[in-house]
């Protein structure tokens, strides 16, 4: 069995993970800290757009902006002399713009159930408001947190349209787990297949399992309260 699409699909999704998270977070804090309805509607359809649309489009998309002949891919060629479609980085690209709705709505769903009488009060201690949101509002919103960053992770690990589109199915260098399985099967290899797809289910019952526990030690934290 090829190991590399295990190794590229693993470095794929730590470097997507460690993006999509923070970014997630990020997001999720502003559009929550927005007042204008139709403002923060519009910039969540933005956000969550990702998530319902078929992986292949937003590869399409993808495909449009970073293509070597498209601006923003014929910037990144000129000045810093970094190919981006059809490269390593097309991976993480396409694990970022897929997994990132995930980690956005679940982070958002979490600061959304923060006790606001809570962050008052560090308020009124004239706590500001960079230390209520990292001392208050993140612990008590860390398990919804994680639970969105276990799940984004493990979307990203499985992304498969949106990589296929915008970095292609190259062996040893584009080619992660969902291709690498796509790739045995239309050879006909199906040993090589099933060792693919074990793998990947293995991961994905460890993810579910992460999931779980973050899940019940929320609950569990909520109810202490």
């Amino acid at each position: 069995m090829d190991m590399s699409p295990i190794f590229i699909s693993m470095k794929t999704a730590i470097i997507a993970i460690i993006i999509t998270f923070f970014l997630g977070i990020l997001l999720a804090q502003w559009v929550v800290s927005l007042k204008h309805d139709k403002i923060k509607m519009i910039l969540d359809g933005i956000l969550t757009l990702p998530l319902v649309l078929p992986p292949t489009v937003a590869g399409f998309f993808l495909l449009y902006l970073f293509g070597v002949k498209r601006p923003i891919g014929k910037f990144f060629i000129e000045y810093f002399s970094v190919k981006i479609a059809f490269s390593w980085g097309a991976t993480v690209l396409a694990a970022v713009v897929i997994s990132l709705p995930l980690m956005y709505r679940s982070a958002r769903g979490a600061f959304e159930q923060v006790d606001q009488n809570i962050l008052d009060a560090g308020r009124t201690l004239g706590m500001s408001e960079w230390k209520i949101f990292w001392k208050l509002k993140m612990p008590l919103a860390m398990p919804g947190v994680a639970s969105g960053g276990v799940l984004a992770f493990a979307r990203g690990l499985g992304e498969f349209g949106a990589t296929a589109m915008i970095a292609g199915n190259i062996a040893g260098k584009t080619r992660t787990l969902p291709l690498a399985i796509y790739s045995e099967v239309a050879g006909g290899h199906m040993e090589r297949a099933y060792g693919y797809v074990f793998i990947i289910v293995i991961f994905s019952f460890l993810v579910v399992l992460l999931m779980n526990y973050f899940t019940m030690s929320g609950h569990k934290k909520r109810r202490e309260r």
